[in-house]
């Protein structure tokens, strides 16, 4: 099964956390890897497996990179039903009340167009001692991808 992995990111550290769930996925699946900025929201297929991977910028914003992609799902609201995702998301506990909302907005989103969001939403603290990258590499292996030719 293939999966798609994008990532929005404003300083490449959402980046390097993607490259890292891709590293272990790959393992077992078809992988590939795209900046929201460069994946268009009518490329979304319900056969892929879809993992966002998304930064928060300024005040519980979404990243620069990852505006253009949900400006296209908010324009063209598509029919996300049968969309399976998952989520790890980045942040800083300093901004108490918008950590990690951008991953969140990513799930939100994804959840109200209909698609099924999957496992544990991974939460990145900047704030922490533990590298983005190697949360990121962590939380991928506990991520159960169902089988989405019997789903």
């Amino acid at each position: 099964m293939r999966v798609v992995i994008l990532f929005g990111t404003e300083m490449g550290t959402a980046e390097r956390a993607a490259d890292a769930i891709a590293d272990v996925l790959a393992t077992t699946h078809d992988v590939a890897i795209y900046d929201m900025a460069d994946f268009d929201a009518d490329d979304l297929e319900r056969d892929d497996f879809h993992v966002l991977v998304c930064s928060t910028y300024g005040s519980g914003d979404l990243p620069t990179t990852a505006e253009p992609f949900f400006d296209q799902l908010d324009d063209r609201l598509p029919d996300l039903t049968g969309l399976r995702f998952a989520v790890f998301g980045l942040g800083d506990t300093v901004y108490d009340t918008t950590f990690n909302r951008g991953g969140e907005i990513c799930a939100e989103k994804f959840a109200a167009l209909g698609a099924a969001q999957v496992g544990e939403h991974g939460r990145h603290d900047a704030s922490g001692t533990v590298r983005p990258q190697d949360q990121a590499r962590e939380w991928a292996t506990r991520l159960a991808i169902p089988d989405l030719a019997k789903a």
